[in-house]
């Protein structure tokens, strides 16, 4: 199988609920390399997403928001707001302590932090879908989840993952390092041409969620670059939804 190719399906299964042939003979390279492809995993969801906005164009803005909120938790299997809860739970258990902060992350029960953060994430994620697809049409939506995935490239790029076992310490190692800020300054000059509001937002919560990240766990861990996307996702759609001149 062609490196590209095994990358890419590395990269929809691991981001990804879609089903892709079995991959055999993985190396932590290609691990490395499937990261490129974060950010087309990211249209490819998008485009998922924009689905029920073709197919039911007269339909309610508020009914298509709560069918992409809950469309978009299912396409990721809520990986990510898995990432989100174990952060929340983490960040205000953990006290600052480091190595609460990390046995907490890894419990798999969810705290009250945890469903606080997750209710928080996808009730403003809900409400500002509803008012970008209403008046700011469906590009908003199809390019949040490549920032999002984006993100995750920047953050590998700039911050020491503490962790020393796991796909996402691999993918760190051997990531391409040129071609890595080339895609993820592409994603976001992309991103700026249709709002630079919903930009602003995503790298404000970018920059913030990552010296949490540095103050709390030296780095940063899976669960963290989980929260990361959720969280640029629902800020990208916020500032998109606040910049909108209401009717």
């Amino acid at each position: 199988m062609n490196k590209d190719i095994k990358a890419l399906l590395l990269a929809i299964s691991l981001l990804t609920r879609f089903p892709v042939p079995q991959l055999v003979d993985l190396r932590p390279q290609d691990a490395g390399r499937s990261a490129l492809f974060y950010p087309l995993v990211g249209l490819l969801i998008g485009g998922v997403l924009c689905l029920p906005l073709l197919i039911f164009p007269y339909a309610s803005a508020w009914l298509l928001a709560a069918v992409l909120t809950v469309l978009w938790a299912v396409v990721t299997g809520g990986l990510h707001l898995d990432g989100l809860a174990d952060s929340a739970d983490g960040w205000l258990g953990g006290a600052g302590d480091r190595e609460c902060t990390q046995r907490i992350m890894k419990d798999p029960l969810v705290g009250a932090a945890g469903v606080i953060a997750i209710v928080s994430v996808m009730m403003l994620k809900y409400v500002s879908l509803a008012l970008v697809i209403s008046q700011a049409g469906w590009i908003g939506v199809l390019l949040a989840p490549v920032l999002g995935r984006s993100m995750i490239l920047l953050l590998f790029l700039t911050t020491t993952y503490i962790r020393s076992d796991g796909m996402a310490s691999s993918v760190i190692e051997y990531l391409p390092k040129r071609p890595a800020i080339m895609l993820t300054g592409a994603s976001y000059l992309l991103c700026i041409t249709f709002s630079l509001s919903g930009m602003l937002f995503a790298l404000f919560g970018f920059f913030a969620l990552r010296q949490l990240m540095l103050k709390r766990l030296d780095g940063c861990t899976g669960d963290t670059a989980g929260a990361l996307v959720e969280i640029t996702e629902m800020l990208w759609l916020l500032g998109i939804a606040l910049a909108l001149r209401q009717v």
